[in-house]
């Protein structure tokens, strides 16, 4: 199914406020596009300044379709390399992971430093010269928040901050969960590849709307506390935080019981130390922070922060994708961490029961995308009923469609610009 329109305009009117064309899920060259204005315009999540830890240390990730290399160099600095040489465009670097001050190309023995620079190559009498201005390609602006680190192929454009606006503060509140203000994502990444469209899961985030549903059968099974935070009696929401981003913000439904740590499905009594630690390095803010816990947001395009674990969405044609999933570690936190990996296993693992489930409907999505009839998603839910909040952000109910609209308006504006 394609749209049939072209130039700058074609996905206007493919986008209102109530719903979406289904060619935007299907469309190859919309697809296209998307990679031009979108992955490799704007910020992207890449990973996290932990798993590089040590000067030398390097791992490999994709941004959009870019085969990247992340690395720290001797001073401490991150660098977002191409795996390509600058002289016939083999790649560099095979290994996941590990620790080199170098790179060297396996066909012509062509040695690059971890910075991209190129330090060395054989036979310099056929250049004339010892020395060639050639260097690995990179990602133009590489910076951080908190560890997280986000690339973006622009040389000019909004700051990070400026793209992650109010989502910065969702970042604050997981790593204030640290009794050292830290966090680490050094527990692995489990890869899971999904013939859907890219958009289904970062949709799919932030909708309150379908967990009673979809995972009815987990909830039911192991009597979780979670499905009534997604229900028409929940006094969560559901909020546009701008750019794209959205949040469901379940902290009042934890206000409402005022228990420390039920939001990680324990109490205060079976993790102590943690508590201690927590109370003594925030005083009587502790409490609130016990009881709230931790985001749930989703931050445009890609990154995904569940409460006690984090997820990459990676595009890979327009009907497949990549999603990459790992355990939060809180810095300091030993009792929760190995519960959080244990919990991610069991719920994005490879056997995991939530993202079986999810993973059914993005691909039943996707299969359904290509019947013509109807052509027109709707994401109409809780419209009628969206307010403003205190501080001029969307809100609409916990089971409402607000995180949508915001990411289709942001992304309309992506790709609508020159």
């Amino acid at each position: 199914m394609t749209s049939g329109l072209t130039g700058i305009s074609r996905v206007a009117p493919l986008i209102q406020r109530d719903k979406v064309h289904a060619s935007l899920y299907t469309d190859p060259a919309i697809f296209a596009e998307e990679l031009t204005k979108i992955w490799y315009r704007t910020w992207v999540f890449v990973g996290h300044e932990s798993e590089v830890s040590q000067p030398g240390d390097y791992v490999r990730k994709r941004l959009g379709l870019q085969d990247v290399i992340m690395t720290r160099d001797r001073d401490g600095e991150i660098h977002l390399l191409l795996n390509r040489c600058a002289h016939r465009g083999n790649q560099v670097c095979d290994d996941a992971k590990g620790n080199s001050a170098t790179f060297r190309c396996p066909l012509h023995g062509w040695t690059f430093r971890n910075t991209g620079e190129l330090i060395g190559f054989p036979f310099h009498k056929g250049y004339g010269t010892r020395k060639l201005d050639l260097a690995m390609g990179r990602v133009a602006r590489v910076d951080s928040y908190h560890g997280f680190v986000f690339g973006s192929f622009a040389e000019d454009g909004p700051s990070l901050l400026e793209h992650l606006g109010a989502a910065a503060g969702e970042i604050d509140r997981l790593v204030r969960l640290s009794p050292e203000n830290r966090v680490e994502l050094t527990a692995g990444w489990l890869g899971h590849e999904t013939h859907s469209n890219w958009k289904l899961l970062a949709e799919n985030e932030t909708d309150g709307y379908h967990p009673q549903f979809v995972h009815g059968s987990i909830f039911g099974v192991t009597g979780s506390t979670i499905a009534p935070l997604y229900s028409e009696a929940s006094t969560a929401v559901t909020r546009d935080l701008g750019n794209g981003h959205s949040e469901n913000d379940l902290r009042p439904e934890f206000r409402k019981f005022a228990e420390p740590m039920r939001w990680f499905g324990t109490t205060e009594q079976r993790v102590p130390d943690y508590v201690a630690a927590m109370r003594t390095l925030h005083g009587e803010a502790a409490e609130q922070i016990l009881i709230e816990g931790a985001p749930h947001v989703m931050i445009f395009p890609n990154l995904f922060i569940a409460e006690i674990q984090v997820f990459n969405i990676q595009p890979v044609a327009s009907n497949q994708c990549t999603q990459y999933s790992t355990a939060v570690q809180l810095v300091g936190a030993p009792e929760l961490n190995k519960r959080m990996v244990s919990q991610c296993v069991g719920s994005v693992g490879p056997a995991g029961m939530l993202l079986a489930d999810d993973t059914e409907m993005y691909e039943r999505n996707q299969l359904g995308l290509e019947a013509r009839q109807p052509e027109w998603l709707q994401i109409r839910r809780g419209l009628q009923r969206e307010r403003t909040d205190d501080n001029g952000f969307t809100v609409g109910g916990a089971t409402d469609e607000t995180g949508m609209r915001g990411f289709w308006s942001h992304y309309a504006s992506l790709m609508e610009a020159e």
